[in-house]
């Protein structure tokens, strides 16, 4: 039980500690497009992303992929910044885009950790394990950042009375800005 505490604040620490600003921002990112009443969507969203993550992972401790660093860390707010883009271009959301998207992005951010994690748990025993309680911290995690945007945007509607397409706007700007700036900044040049 303690390797899958371990694991779990792992999971945690990748999603909630303040050098996983690019991941929250992806969330957000996912998340800005939402209200409560589509808890669901949001919820099937950020775990295909921890399936995209976990394949990821699996793949690097089986040695079958393997990414230089430079370009994942470029690609990981190049990710964010058309996920953001996305919002903002779009009127009518597309949960099926949104999905895919959240798949297809949660490996590419997968590559980010796999190369720290993936010599931990290739010496682990228990593999399965490690893996289990790594995602369901992050999904823990994914769900406080979730669960804040949500809360955020319920009261942005409700109370302030902001529409819900310029909420989407000055979120989805937001990430945009700060993406695009993380962007700008990892360009690999080698």
């Amino acid at each position: 039980m303690d390797d899958f505490w371990f694991y779990f604040s792992l999971g945690w620490e990748h999603i909630i500690s303040k050098d996983a600003l690019d991941h929250q921002l992806f969330i957000i990112a996912l998340a800005a497009v939402y209200t409560f009443k589509n808890t669901d969507q949001i919820l099937t969203m950020v775990t295909a992303f921890t399936i995209g993550h976990s394949l990821t992972l699996i793949l690097s401790v089986a040695d079958i992929i393997q990414f230089p660093v430079n370009w994942v860390e470029f690609f990981i707010p190049f990710t964010i910044f058309i996920t953001a883009l996305n919002n903002l271009l779009t009127n009518t959301f597309s949960f099926r885009t949104n999905y895919y998207l959240a798949l297809i992005f949660g490996f590419i951010h997968g590559m980010g950790f796999a190369n720290s994690i993936r010599i931990m748990l290739a010496r682990d025993q228990n593999i399965g394990l490690g893996l289990f309680g790594f995602n369901v911290g992050l999904e823990a995690g994914q769900i406080i950042i979730i669960a804040v945007v949500l809360s955020l945007t319920a009261i942005s509607i409700k109370y302030i009375k902001i529409k819900h397409r310029d909420w989407v706007f000055f979120l989805s700007s937001g990430v945009f800005a700060l993406a695009l700036k993380m962007a700008i900044e990892r360009i690999p040049f080698d």
